[in-house]
């Protein structure tokens, strides 16, 4: 089998590491199969596209609609070397999943709207299937309401150009969306369990995403309610993608 790959931008090696775990974990892949490049650790390598079966992009701590003076350097790099990669796979409709910051970076691609309406402090809520998520093959199997992880400053204002709708929550219009047949985005955390949900809190406890007195009231609220299927979404990106 040709591998996947993992692309990643956490600098923090114990959420970095166990964000790797819960992709091999809902994957079903290896260590062989799924590569993880860190991509705040040095420039990404060429990916020759035809050696590969997919693309997963984790989340991260880089917000798209920050101003471009107050991006790092390796926030601008990381950046770019997304729009160049971007710029291969979506004409080519490659095999591309992209979890939160990776909903930025395909949504930034397309010329979307990305600010801070629709931000969602880290909880679990509801997301509810579109018409067209019922029934796309990414989401076969997950009820047309489920429960899932987020927790963004930002996010997509309005469906981007060329893109469907796949699924939305109350307070995020844009949850999910597909480009082409084969690039995908979410909002929410597919890969996530409680245990890792609970890390990145304490990880990110200072990165502005919850008050510095919000730590408890922040980890009962990933505790609201089970979140049970959004790794069949994973699942079936490999079962169908993979060759």
């Amino acid at each position: 089998m040709k591998p996947f790959v993992l692309l990643a931008t956490r600098a923090e090696d114990v959420p970095a590491d166990e964000e790797y775990e819960l992709f091999l974990r809902f994957t079903g892949l290896d260590e062989r199969n799924l590569r993880r490049i860190r991509l705040e650790a040095g420039p990404l390598p060429s990916l020759d596209l035809d050696a590969l079966s997919g693309i997963f992009v984790g989340g991260g701590p880089f917000n798209a609609s920050d101003p471009i003076e107050t991006k790092s350097p390796v926030q601008r790099r990381v950046e770019s070397e997304f729009a160049d990669l971007l710029g291969l796979v979506v004409p080519a409709d490659f095999p591309f999943l992209g979890a939160c910051y990776g909903i930025g970076t395909v949504g930034a691609h397309l010329g979307a709207t990305i600010d801070r309406r629709f931000g969602e402090p880290i909880s679990v809520v509801d997301v509810e299937l579109s018409p067209a998520g019922a029934a796309d093959p990414l989401l076969k199997g997950m009820p047309e309401r489920f429960t899932a992880f987020v927790g963004h400053k930002e996010a997509i204002a309005s469906l981007p150009p060329r893109a469907t709708l796949l699924a939305s929550s109350a307070g995020c219009p844009v949850q999910m969306f597909r480009v082409g047949s084969n690039v995908y985005a979410t909002q929410f955390h597919p890969e996530l369990d409680l245990d890792g949900i609970r890390t990145r809190i304490h990880a990110y406890a200072g990165y502005g995403y919850f008050a510095a007195d919000e730590l408890d009231p922040t980890l009962a609220a990933v505790r609201r309610e089970p979140v049970t299927h959004t790794g069949t979404i994973l699942r079936n990106f490999v079962e169908r993608y993979a060759r």
